[in-house]
């Protein structure tokens, strides 16, 4: 028997055809070949290089809420509002969309605890639509808001988004007024509002309220801009440096409040919550 065919039988005969697709996960910052599961096992965080993968709503809330958290119901809002069509229709896209997201759409919200502070946590996710804005996301950040008043709690949301919505046109715009408003309700209830800035945040969220938190925090490497870096070389025709648009830039020069490695979130989350909490008055 060749030293091949020992190693399968000690793997129980496994053949290639029989390894999963996904045993492997190339590391976007370094390109080392990790294993998936460890790669996930550590907050989906190369431990070589340390880079932050992308990842869902369902993984952060695992990370960041304590057990037993709630998912909200997702916001209802009217589906392709402008009959939007370009070569499929936008209510196709949305099928589509769901049929590969565990969520309805690119914003949800759970209500639960940090280390057993009592939260509201908004996660968008960029798989679905790359995180755009549109009448559902802002729906679901408004009914968010209204959720944490109620439950005289902080509204901490994770970012991630490619801008507006085209499909809903002004529709979608029309969501970045909507946010901000809701936010100036949140300050005048005395409740925290914090938002952890992940890769990438761009567009018309980051023009509304993903820069409008209490607090700013922004996980290591992500990309945080409004417009892209070509199109603003392009319009003030001079070169930009290197990493401007990512966290440790943004800190460096006051966009941003703290870079937090995602091992490190949940138990900064949990010090801004108590920290900004509403104090009663003697």
């Amino acid at each position: 028997m060749s030293w091949l065919s020992k190693v399968r039988n000690s793997l129980g005969g496994l053949t290639k055809r029989d390894t999963p697709d996904n045993l492997w996960t190339k590391c976007p910052g370094c390109g080392e070949m990790l294993f998936t599961r460890e790669f996930e096992d550590n907050l989906s965080v190369c431990p070589r290089c340390q880079f932050h993968g992308r990842i869902g709503a369902q993984a952060r809330f695992d990370q960041l809420l304590d057990a037993g958290y709630a998912v909200l119901p997702a916001a209802r809002v009217p589906e392709n509002p402008l009959n939007f069509r370009d070569s499929k229709k936008y209510s196709d896209r949305l099928k589509i969309a769901r049929a590969a997201n565990p969520f309805p759409d690119a914003l949800t919200n759970a209500l639960g605890t940090v280390e057993g502070r009592k939260v509201v946590l908004g996660v968008q996710d960029f798989a679905f639509m790359g995180g755009s804005m549109g009448m559902a996301v802002g729906e679901a950040f408004v009914e968010a808001v209204e959720r944490a008043i109620a439950e005289d709690c902080g509204y901490v949301i994770c970012t991630a988004a490619g801008g507006a919505r085209m499909q809903e046109g002004i529709l979608s715009l029309m969501q970045m007024p909507k946010a901000t408003v809701a936010i100036r309700r949140l300050a005048r209830a005395g409740l925290p509002y914090i938002v952890v800035l992940t890769d990438p945040t761009t567009g018309g969220v980051t023009a509304s309220y993903a820069m409008l938190g209490d607090v700013q925090i922004a996980e290591p490497g992500a990309l945080i801009g409004f417009a892209g870096q070509r199109v603003i070389q392009d319009t003030i025709r001079e070169k930009l440096p290197d990493g401007f648009q990512r966290a440790e830039y943004l800190h460096a020069h006051g966009m941003v409040d703290m870079v937090v490695h995602r091992k490190d979130l949940k138990g900064t989350l949990a010090s801004l919550l108590e920290y900004l909490e509403r104090k009663e008055v003697a």
